[in-house]
């Protein structure tokens, strides 16, 4: 038994002393279907094989379910009426927000189902080999944005676990400076979240499809029950069905088109990256339903984040949107047993979108990029310690709503990189792409020397740069007055982004193509190279043949 110790120990310090160099971190090099000899690659950047084609229509209601329940999208509404508008109108903003964000997922999530490939490598094919990796810097950054504010609302969840059992726990005397932006009492829950989420995040996605189910389940029973227990406080569901509007004429139309381009682009970044799931579908008939599964979800959460938002005015005098600020207000034996419920709830919540949209996400981005030194747990470590603490979310939550601005303006990057995935595989391309062409740097999607698809950067540049001055209007409103209406095409940056973007890569593509990348067929193998030149060989001498005859044959 000691010996054993103390070869695994030696193991261990000797694993330590590598990592002390640059070649320790190097990853053994993985064998690949179609990357160029002597790169580095893995699993992950490969095209799925057919044993991990295991996901189903259900699976993907039930992936969407663990993604959309958390409690952003329970807050969803509160934006839209404390700008002024009604229920009414949050409800109409869910509904076709969401819808118009179904477009990108199902045109782009096809691209993942029928070549089982992943996000990274797909805009290789319309971006070009190196300006692709733009793209994919774009999206990990997102997610890494996203990982940060959701790890924090994490641990405001974990207050109310903690709290519910010691209450004394909010008595802990602060002593970080205000300037932080968090206490000590909320780093600490900071800091156990994190701690519990962290090994969580290890376990591969395919390993983890109870711990989603369980979420489904375990969100939607305590999300009932905080509505039931809240109107039953209020004695109904308040007056928030009868608010007058506070916006009228052209305002509240723009106001309209801005909250539904809001909801839009909260799911730029599943939009744009969605082929890192679908690729997983055994039929790619799975996704067309996230038509009918993402709205209906973002709706009925949105319902109940409007039902307690108004109920809460009843019994606590303000409107509060967020589920865990309600729970705060719960005291007394019964009330800290339903704090706890609710805290709980929201931190499986968290963990589980956490996992789902955001870190396996950026990880796999980060492999795609460095896959010599970055594995999937790598990525993993890095996007959580880097969103986690580098980032300080307490920062960008408790002082910075312009960072939040910002955030949510990412999606004027994202729109048209969502668009022209779309645009080169179903109308440039036809659907037919040369999938082992798309592992080789000097391959057909190489576009010239540079590795840079110059159609794509001019869709781009228009697509993003009208909607830049509202951005920056949006981060420091005191120069809104100086570009006048020009903050007004920033309202619908999610349609004006995918639209443009979109229809300019198209036309380019279409009076400027580029011959190499037209192939009649998809080339799933390298094989059906070999195959498709010995038929054209076949057909040219069968050619030959008959001309031969025609010239000898007796008038």
């Amino acid at each position: 038994m000691s010996s054993v110790v103390r070869q695994r120990a030696s193991a261990v310090k000797a694993n330590v002393k590598s990592k002390t160099s640059k070649a320790g971190w190097v990853l053994p090099r993985s064998d690949s279907s179609f990357a160029d000899p002597g790169v580095w690659t893995n699993i992950d950047c490969d095209v799925t094989p057919v044993e991990r084609r295991t996901w189903s229509a259900w699976t993907m209601f039930g992936y969407w379910f663990s993604d959309a329940l958390n409690a952003q999208s329970w807050m969803a509404p509160a934006s839209i009426i404390a700008l002024g508008l009604t229920w009414r109108e949050a409800v109409v903003c869910i509904i076709f927000g969401s819808l118009v964000c179904t477009v990108p997922l199902v045109l782009n999530g096809m691209v993942g189902a029928k070549l089982h490939i992943p996000f990274p490598v797909a805009m290789r094919a319309s971006f070009g080999w190196y300006f692709s990796r733009f793209a994919v810097v774009v999206r990990a950054i997102t997610a890494l944005f996203w990982h940060a504010i959701q790890t924090y609302t994490g641990s405001t969840a974990m207050t109310q676990i903690i709290r519910s059992i010691w209450p004394s726990y909010l008595d802990i005397p602060n002593h970080i400076p205000d300037s932080v932006g968090i206490t000590t009492q909320g780093m600490i829950s900071h800091l156990i979240f994190w701690s519990v989420q962290f090994p969580i995040l290890l376990i591969p996605p395919h390993k983890l499809k109870w711990f989603f189910v369980a979420k489904c389940v375990l969100v939607m029973v305590v999300s009932i029950a905080v509505v039931i227990t809240m109107t039953s406080k209020a004695g109904g569901t308040g007056e928030i069905w009868n608010l007058p509007y506070g916006v009228d004429g052209t305002d509240r139309s723009w106001l309209i088109l801005s909250s539904l381009s809001s909801i839009t682009g909260g799911w730029a970044t599943m939009a744009t990256n969605i082929p890192d799931f679908t690729r997983y579908l055994k039929s790619d008939k799975g996704v067309y339903w996230q038509v009918l599964f993402l709205p209906g979800i973002q709706l009925v959460l949105g319902l109940f984040g409007i039902i307690c938002c108004s109920a809460s005015k009843v019994v606590y005098g303000k409107y509060i949107w967020d589920p865990l600020e309600i729970a705060s207000h719960w005291d007394g034996p019964a009330g800290r047993c339903g704090a706890f419920f609710v805290g709980l709830c929201w931190v499986v919540a968290q963990i589980g979108t956490n996992l789902s949209a955001n870190v396996i996400s950026c990880a796999n981005d980060i492999c795609c990029l460095f896959p010599k030194y970055i594995n999937i747990k790598r990525g993993v470590i890095l996007a959580t310690i880097t969103a986690a603490w580098i980032m300080q979310p307490w920062k960008i939550i408790h002082s910075a709503q312009s960072l939040l601005a910002f955030m949510a303006g990412l999606g004027i990057f994202l729109a048209p990189i969502a668009a022209m995935l779309s645009a080169d595989f179903w109308v440039v391309h036809k659907q037919h792409y040369d999938v082992p062409g798309l592992y080789r740097a000097n391959g057909r999607y190489r576009y010239n020397k540079y590795g840079i698809n110059w159609r794509a950067g001019i869709a781009f540049l228009v697509s993003v740069c009208p909607t830049i001055p509202g951005m920056a209007a949006s981060v420091q409103p005191s120069i809104g007055p100086t570009i006048g209406d020009a903050n007004k095409l920033y309202f619908m940056f999610y349609f004006w982004g995918y639209t443009s973007a979109f229809v300019v890569y198209v036309v380019l593509s279409h009076f400027f193509p580029c011959p190499e990348t037209q192939i009649p067929t998809t080339i799933y193998e390298d094989a059906d190279v070999i195959s498709a030149a010995e038929d054209k060989a076949d057909s040219d001498v069968a050619d030959e043949k008959k001309a031969a005859e025609v010239e000898t044959s007796p008038v």
